[in-house]
């Protein structure tokens, strides 16, 4: 990704075995990447090195401000894949799946990268806010559009909504799906306002809290998404009854 050899590696998967950083500075702006270390599939991860370097993966996530979660296009999803990537998901950063080495994909067609991708989201279900990309960070393939989409998901988990937006919105999404209701009892929100960022935080000030469905608070991050894209980045909603400090 950085146009040159940064590190001492080998086509073998799972033999980069420390993290290492690289500045690098072009057109697109000024990046520090956390080269970590190649975790192999878990029936090989036996030697105490190996789960060191799960651990320094778990701290290199810690560290970035976006996670390319890197996927080797010719060994395909592995358990320690879906694990960091559950884990930059929990820790609310923004994410990108990139399948690396799709050079050395044989009789490659459209055909073949729906393929790949179709089960790669089946995959990353727990995360369908990150986007895909297929690169080879050897030739260089797709690499300027990765610049362009780490910009993109860092703004969005970044992004800041002011209160007065997030009320227009949530007046609009109450008026088209009725919050739910129990025995006579109906949600009222009263209001929703960003907390934070990095993951954007909205916390949402209601009558009842048991009455606000995870299946309701999954509908008002959609109706977020469909207005301000967030494309790449976790959203976290928090609700409180009005009175909770």
């Amino acid at each position: 990704i950085s146009g040159e050899d940064r590190a001492i590696v080998s086509d073998i998967a799972g033999t980069t075995r420390d993290s290492t950083d690289t500045v690098i500075e072009n057109e697109f702006g000024k990046y520090v990447f956390i080269d970590t270390a190649g975790i192999r599939r878990h029936n090989k991860v036996e030697e105490a090195i190996e789960r060191y370097s799960v651990l320094r993966a778990y701290m290199a996530v810690d560290r970035s401000d976006v996670c390319v979660i890197m996927i080797d296009a010719t060994q395909g999803f592995t358990e320690q894949d879906s694990k960091v990537a559950g884990y930059a998901h929990e820790q609310g950063k923004a994410c990108i799946i990139a399948v690396n080495k799709w050079d050395a994909v044989e009789d490659k067609t459209d055909k073949t990268m729906n393929e790949h991708l179709e089960k790669l989201k089946i995959d990353f279900s727990f995360m369908p806010y990150a986007p895909f990309i297929f690169i080879s960070a050897k030739t260089g393939q797709r690499v300027v559009k990765l610049y362009e989409m780490i910009n993109r998901v860092a703004s969005m988990n970044a992004m800041r909504i002011s209160t007065g937006v997030l009320n227009d919105l949530l007046a609009y999404a109450t008026s088209r799906v009725q919050p739910p209701s129990d025995k006579g009892k109906r949600l009222r929100i009263f209001y929703m306002t960003q907390a934070s960022t990095k993951p954007p935080t909205f916390v949402c000030f209601c009558n009842k809290a048991e009455l606000f469905h995870f299946s309701y608070q999954r509908y008002l991050e959609n109706q977020i998404r469909e207005q301000f894209g967030m494309e790449g980045t976790p959203i976290k909603m928090v609700v409180r009854e009005r009175g909770d400090k």
